[in-house]
């Protein structure tokens, strides 16, 4: 009985240190997306600018 009681601990322990594991894993890949999000706000608005430019350009050109 204690050699089953052993190997439940065991494998509880095992069970409780990959999901630690997951939890941190979990937590760099929310900061990783929080991040990501940052730069696809700020390539968005760079898009946006230049579109805007090149509108102000186009508009400065003789029509034919």
């Amino acid at each position: 009985m204690d050699a089953d009681l052993t190997k439940l601990e065991a494998k509880i322990e095992a069970v409780v240190a990959f999901c630690q594991s997951m939890r941190e894993e979990n937590r760099e890949l929310r900061s990783r997306v929080t991040e990501l999000e940052g730069e696809k706000q700020v390539l968005a608005a760079k898009i946006d600018t230049t579109l805007e430019r090149l509108e102000a350009l186009m508009d400065r050109l003789p029509n034919q």
